[in-house]
């Protein structure tokens, strides 16, 4: 993919989630790692009126290569943590959707209640509590998130990663579905029954490579 083609699909996947609810008006950020650093989403411009040239290039450190018009997400270092510690991540999508946010309040991650909890690589854990935007959180995601390809983090949202942003994207679905079947559980009074390691072990015989894009 070039960049041209990588800036075009993380606006289109970051304008779907938008619509969708799950990164609503400037929450949320989208990134695909490249050659010097990642591409991103900027900072603080809602994803309805973002166009492609509003993507902001930027080195691992967080500063614009070449002539940025705005600011990386203020995610920044969440993304450049995952993509210094994990290199078989491609790209990043951090969302605020409604039900797994509202797990991440709680501080719950999701259990092994259903067989598609796989494809995030198992269970997932939320992360402990830190401030938005700092180093402190990204390094809170990235030990949460180990052996992991997805994490929520505490009264926040979510973090989904894959080794292409069409893997990373589907999985954010999958864990905001996954989050809202859990909590539906949880509402109806009803105790969830959990895979056991057995169990998982044997569905992942049939699950490898399925959503990995």
């Amino acid at each position: 993919m070039t960049r041209a083609e990588a800036k075009r699909e993380i606006l289109r996947i970051a304008q779907a989630l938008d619509q969708a609810g799950m990164m609503p008006s400037k929450s949320g950020n989208v990134s695909v790692r490249d050659a010097k650093g990642f591409i991103i989403t900027p900072a603080g411009l809602p994803y309805a009126r973002s166009r492609v040239a509003d993507l902001v290039t930027t080195g691992m450190d967080g500063t614009p290569l070449g002539r940025a018009k705005h600011r990386p997400s203020s995610e920044w270092r969440l993304h450049a943590a995952i993509y210094a510690a994990r290199p078989d991540v491609m790209a990043v999508v951090h969302t605020h959707s409604p039900r797994a946010t509202a797990l991440s309040c709680a501080r719950k991650g999701i259990p092994p209640f259903h067989y598609m909890v796989l494809l995030a690589g198992g269970p997932i854990s939320c992360a402990a509590h830190a401030t938005a935007g700092t180093q402190a959180l990204a390094e809170n995601a990235l030990s949460a998130m180990a052996g992991r390809r997805a994490v929520l983090l505490a009264n926040h949202g979510v973090v989904a990663v894959g080794a292409s942003l069409g893997a990373a994207h589907a999985l954010a679905l999958e864990v905001e579905n996954l989050a809202g079947q859990y909590l539906d559980l949880l509402a109806a009074g009803l105790k969830p029954v959990l895979l056991s390691e057995a169990q998982l072990a044997e569905a992942a015989k049939h699950f490898a490579g399925y959503g990995r894009g």
